[in-house]
């Protein structure tokens, strides 16, 4: 099992360095690029057998507490498939929804390495 969530990590450590790839042309640019590849960096540590727990809950901190901005404003009010109707952003209210589910994905798989790379009890048999 511990192999799978190994493979899950560098996949979803791929997704991140891609999402930070993506923000090229953001106004923002430094903001985003420091989000994902922070968590990135979390899930690298995972696939190398070394992680570290303390830093997936740091990133989720701040990911969700930067998505709470998103939610106070109304971003979770787009309707879902309107998020990936078109790759432009034309419309603000596409941009903040995307951008708020940006975060909850970096959040919900920084919940996952910290579950997963906390340290199990050693099997007392």
């Amino acid at each position: 099992m511990k192999n799978v969530w190994r493979v899950l990590h560098g996949l979803m450590a791929g997704l991140f360095i891609f999402a930070a790839a993506l923000q090229y042309n953001d106004e923002d640019i430094l903001r985003w690029m420091a989000i994902y590849l922070a968590a990135a960096t979390v899930c690298i540590f995972a696939v190398c057998n070394r992680p570290k727990p303390c830093c997936a809950a740091v990133v989720a901190f701040i990911a969700l507490a930067w998505s709470g901005l998103y939610v106070i404003h109304g971003a979770w009010k787009v309707p879902l498939p309107a998020l990936f109707s078109e790759w432009e952003m034309k419309d603000q209210t596409i941009v903040a929804g995307r951008e708020m589910n940006g975060l909850f994905i970096v959040t919900f798989w920084m919940a996952v390495a910290w579950i997963t790379g906390r340290k199990q009890p050693e099997n007392l048999s």
